[in-house]
């Protein structure tokens, strides 16, 4: 590209920004022919001794000052950091010293100066957790229970898998495909549902969408370079059906880590505002619920030897970031993350989906809509949706 040529390439970028200035500044006028109305999403709120801390955040078109604020319609005294000012999505602290009382509701409101209020509900107070050892101990345990030992528990079929027929390695497969389709569905929904607590300005749906199409397209992109540059390289005893199903298995680790990632933030989450509670028929529901998820990662690599290791790291992969997620959501909760991440893995688990297919289609001579196939894909999904009936809460 020559120097005339980059010049005309700023030629739009230039009158953009003159259009823009003219519109945020003299052109204000001629945008808005009555005042637009102010936009404050409360997004938070912290229960601590003596204190109810809301957070909040300016999701309208101008600044806007928070004139009050007030608990079950009852005006009260309060503190806002950094400045009750607040421009276009800015945040802030609004402190208030309250004697609440856990397991009560309680409706938070923030009036700004022109007597528009803003509210939002709490269905139970309860303290919110601090991070130290005790509440750091209880959400690994928690992060364990839903997380790892399901996992692992499913790796357990491994040697099963090992001694079956081809047809029947096959059936498993699809049966995989099935399991991961719920997974991604499931993240999927519980994304859409998280795009409620955040302000429409983040435009959660779009957010969503666009994060799991990207997600599909960029892992689509590396493991096939990956796997193309393995093969063309050699990989010391391993042929190439093996290194792919090796890739299938550390792909489906990753994405169902993901998954187990925004499900610990919105477990997390749940627990620091009081709405959920660990019961034992919670930890038996996700126990058997996500234990299908050990046997989509093994199947892939059932038919070669396996190290324990291997298995061990793999369980690890997809279960461990259920205890970051509660760390994560139980102490500082962020919908935006959630979100974000319940959208990377079901796109990661689109991905891979995908990939086992192809790999049935052309690898392993199976057709995937054989009866056989059909029926093991219908089998997962009917697997992952009687066994998420078993959890509550």
């Amino acid at each position: 590209m020559n120097a005339r040529s980059f010049a005309f390439a700023l030629i739009p970028l230039f009158i953009l920004g003159g259009v823009l200035y003219y519109f945020m500044g003299p052109g204000t006028s001629f945008l808005y022919t009555t005042t637009p109305l102010p936009g404050i999403t409360i997004e938070n709120a912290e229960f601590k001794k003596g204190e109810i801390i809301a957070y909040v955040r300016n999701t309208g078109q101008d600044t806007v000052t928070i004139a009050q604020a007030d608990v079950n319609d009852r005006p009260w005294e309060a503190m806002v950091k950094p400045s009750n000012m607040l421009q276009r999505l800015a945040t802030a602290k609004v402190i208030m010293k309250y004697p609440w009382i856990e397991g009560v509701p309680y409706e938070i409101g923030i009036t700004t100066s022109d007597g528009t209020r803003f509210a939002y509900e709490i269905e139970a107070a309860a303290p919110t957790p601090e991070p130290n050892v005790e509440q750091l101990s209880y959400f690994a345990i928690l992060g364990s229970y839903v997380g790892i030992v399901p996992v692992m528990i499913g790796l357990l079929w491994f040697p099963f898998i090992s001694r079956i027929s081809k047809q029947w390695y096959s059936f498993f497969l699809s049966l995989t495909a099935g399991l991961l389709i719920f997974l991604a569905v499931d993240a999927l929904k519980e994304a859409f549902e998280a795009t409620h607590t955040i302000a429409g300005a983040f435009r959660g749906e779009v957010l969503t969408v666009a994060a799991t199409v990207a997600t599909i397209l960029v892992l689509m992109m590396f493991s096939n370079r990956s796997v193309t540059k393995t093969v063309a390289t050699g990989t010391m005893g391993v042929n190439t059906q093996q290194l792919y199903g090796l890739t299938l298995s550390y792909m489906i680790a990753i994405g169902i880590g993901l998954h187990n990632l925004g499900e610990g933030l919105a477990i997390g989450a749940a627990v620091a505002l009081g709405s959920i509670a660990l019961s034992k028929f919670l930890v038996i529901g996700f126990t058997i619920h996500n234990t299908t998820e050990g046997l989509a990662i093994i199947a892939p690599i059932a038919k070669q030897k396996t190290r324990i290791t291997r298995l061990i790291a793999l369980g690890l992969i997809a279960g461990t970031p259920t205890i970051a997620g509660t760390w994560i959501g139980g102490f500082t909760y962020m919908p935006v993350a959630s979100i974000l991440f319940l959208s990377i893995g079901a796109g990661a688990i689109l991905q891979v989906v995908y990939s086992i297919f192809n790999w049935m289609n052309k690898s392993m001579d199976s057709k995937i809509t054989s009866p056989h196939n059909v029926a093991g894909f219908i089998i997962g999904l009917a697997i992952m949706y009687f066994t998420g009936l078993l959890i509550t809460g």
